[in-house]
């Protein structure tokens, strides 16, 4: 493993995000999607389905504080699903990353109490879990393959880390590594232990962050553990069901174990399968520990996980998962449109593990998914009134089928006020928020640009604090400029990564021409750097077909339209009804316009097209015959923004 490569993303708060498009977004976060999901976390959401998720926090708190009282009828018991607690922990985590760009002190004040009442609900050995603290504490850890524990602590971890990040904060910080010990002292390899680990992947990641805000090589081992251990014979998960009588869902099911990648160690595990999100969940935590311990087999594992995913079982968009049963990977080349899962929390999980692989070895292909899945997979799970959201992205949707056919019942032809299993939001919410981290990453001698969203940042090379400044109207159009703000002549090597979609590029230096070198599609400038310098890369972002590997047995004959890294469709409100008799035509061309006051601001495309006429309807079939097509104009709106007028059809992938 060469760490001369390693990286490290520049904290959040280095850097301030002003980007015309991004910044729509997370002050949509901010003034919207938060406020919102605090009433949906707390039930007030009218003809939403409800959360429970502080209902079940309060009813813990009276539990382990009898003489506390928050109004809720203990009779009820717990509310919702096992795993609700990390709902919330995703709210806040989202909240920290929002203050540390946008002080905020009504914002922060709620927050803070709502600390209060998850820190009350702790027991005196440090277990805090609302599913058993409500339902019986001689339960816990007996049914981890199931029931979440170690997943709503992974959550707990991170929203309490990046709070303590934003605020300095570390009331509930300090109660997450009591829990960590807690857990430490039943889960492990010692003699007298459970060797067990979690079902639903989170812990891993999250114990790495932990390990990096408090240097306690005790988090590190931890997260090491349950990843070495994850597959070894005898499967945990087996011996957990003799003993305890549990259920296992996925018996008769082609997963079996791998569902939970528990089938096989980890690091003989080289192709995507089971449920997408937990797997990218677990990816990203092999990622870390491949990192900080140097295992080169690990990293192997990694990237042939990367390179199943990437070149065989993702879509277009950078969304993943197939499958509604089981939200799952299924097999190699299978991408159906219609009745795709592709989870909102798929699309992040992979934008996590791009980001892990990106800081050991800085490569175009991880930033260019990246990219692509926040673009297009990742924001198309939120309306642009920040109220409504999708759990599924489906590629392709007609309205009757979802009403009258079963197999696309998971398929909503609109966003939804909130879910019963309400994972997607709070999660969307906080990868939008913490954008920035996302932009620059850096090592001794070399900073690298991975993201082009405008903004300022600052970061420390070769001794000295330099600024980066970027101004774009990216990604409606291709130019970014870069300029660097520094007290001296500086040396150091800048990269600039050179988008995947990209064919033709210009590059210069104050106005001229620069000598560079090109290494894993990254732009690579090695000289003094002076105050006030401005790098100008103009990508070229003509309207792109895309056709997908002929194996893609649903795409055949078919093709996506891009620009740039935004992925487009039509929808029925610009187009009409049928869909699905398009044909993009020979040499269509295309017109690109961007409209200010249409769909929050999209540069929209317009291009000609054909569509089938209609048959007699009385005539299920007739002999083969060249087609009737009449001239169509054709409207195309980014795929993210969908869905946000009247309900209806919408198609992406176009016959050609």
């Amino acid at each position: 493993m060469d760490k001369s490569k390693f990286t490290t993303h520049i904290p959040l708060k280095n850097i301030r995000i002003d980007d015309v498009f991004w910044r729509s977004f997370m002050e949509r976060v901010r003034t919207q999607v938060l406020p919102y999901q605090w009433e949906a976390l707390n039930d007030r959401v009218p003809d939403a389905a409800p959360s429970y998720a502080m209902r079940n926090f309060k009813l813990a708190a009276e539990k382990t504080h009898p003489e506390l009282d928050y109004g809720v009828d203990p009779a009820v018991g717990h509310g919702g699903p096992v795993f609700t607690d990390n709902d919330y922990a995703k709210w806040l985590e989202a909240v920290a990353y929002t203050l540390i760009w946008r002080r905020d002190e009504e914002l922060e004040k709620t927050a803070d109490a709502s600390i209060e009442i998850v820190c009350n609900a702790q027991q005196p050995d440090g277990y805090l879990n609302t599913y058993y603290i409500n339902t019986g504490l001689g339960k816990r850890f007996t049914n981890l393959m199931s029931n979440h524990e170690l997943y709503c602590l992974g959550h707990l971890i991170e929203g309490a880390a990046a709070y303590y990040e934003a605020t300095g904060k570390r009331k509930l910080l300090d109660a997450l590594i009591r829990y960590v010990d807690c857990v430490d002292r039943h889960i492990g390899p010692e003699e007298g232990k459970l060797h067990g680990y979690c079902g639903c992947e989170m812990i891993e990641l999250a114990l790495v962050k932990l390990y990096q805000v408090t240097g306690d090589e005790k988090h590190l081992r931890l997260s090491k553990y349950f990843i070495d251990q994850r597959g070894r014979p005898p499967l945990y998960f087996e011996e957990e069901m003799k003993l305890n009588g549990n259920a296992f869902d996925w018996k008769d099911s082609y997963f079996q174990m791998q569902y939970y990648q528990a089938g096989k160690p980890v690091r003989d595990q080289h192709i995507a399968e089971g449920h997408a999100v937990r797997a990218v969940y677990l990816y990203s935590g092999m990622a870390d520990i491949a990192k900080l311990t140097g295992d080169d087999k690990l990293l192997r594992a990694c990237n042939d996980l990367w390179d199943n995913i990437v070149n065989r079982q993702m879509y277009i968009t950078g969304s993943i998962g197939q499958s509604a049963y089981g939200e799952a990977f299924t097999f190699d080349y299978d991408l159906p449109n219609d009745t795709v899962y592709a989870e909102t929390c798929a699309a992040i999980g992979l934008a996590f593990f791009a980001r892990r692989l990106t800081s050991i070895n800085p490569k175009g292909i991880y930033a260019d998914v990246l990219e692509r899945t926040l673009y297009n997979g990742i924001i198309s799970g939120m309306s642009l009134d920040g109220r409504h959201f999708f759990y599924v992205n489906p590629l392709e949707v007609f309205p009757e089928a979802r009403e009258k056919s079963m197999i696309y019942k998971h398929v909503d032809v609109q966003r939804q006020k909130w879910f019963g299993c309400a994972c997607c939001p709070p999660n969307l919410a906080r990868i939008v928020s913490s954008l920035g981290s996302y932009v620059h990453s850096l090592n001794d001698n070399t900073l690298y640009t991975h993201l082009f969203p405008a903004s300022e940042a600052s970061v420390s090379l070769a001794g000295q604090e330099v600024k980066i400044k970027i101004d774009t109207k990216y990604p409606w159009e291709g130019r970014v400029d870069i300029t660097f703000t520094l007290a001296a002549k500086t040396l150091f090597r800048y990269g600039i990564r050179l988008p995947g979609w990209c064919r033709q590029y210009h590059i210069l230096l104050n106005g001229g021409d620069i000598s560079y070198t090109i290494e894993n599609n990254y732009l690579l400038i090695n000289r003094d750097w002076d105050n006030g310098d401005t790098l100008t890369l103009d990508l070229e972002m003509p309207v792109t077909l895309i056709e997908a590997n002929p194996k893609v047995r649903q795409n055949t004959g078919k093709a996506a339209v891009m620009r740039g890294p935004v992925v487009y469709c039509l929808e029925e409100a610009d187009n009409g009804k049928e869909l699905f008799k398009i044909r993009l035509g020979d040499n269509p061309d295309f017109a690109c316009r961007y409209e200010a006051d249409f769909l929050g601001g999209v540069a929209a495309l317009y291009s000609s097209g054909k569509k089938q006429r209609n048959w007699d309807e009385d005539t299920l079939y007739q002999p083969l015959a060249d087609g009737v097509y009449d001239e169509v104009k054709l409207r195309w709106i980014p795929y993210y923004a969908w869905a946000n007028r009247t309900p209806g059809e919408m198609i992406l992938w176009v016959h050609k």
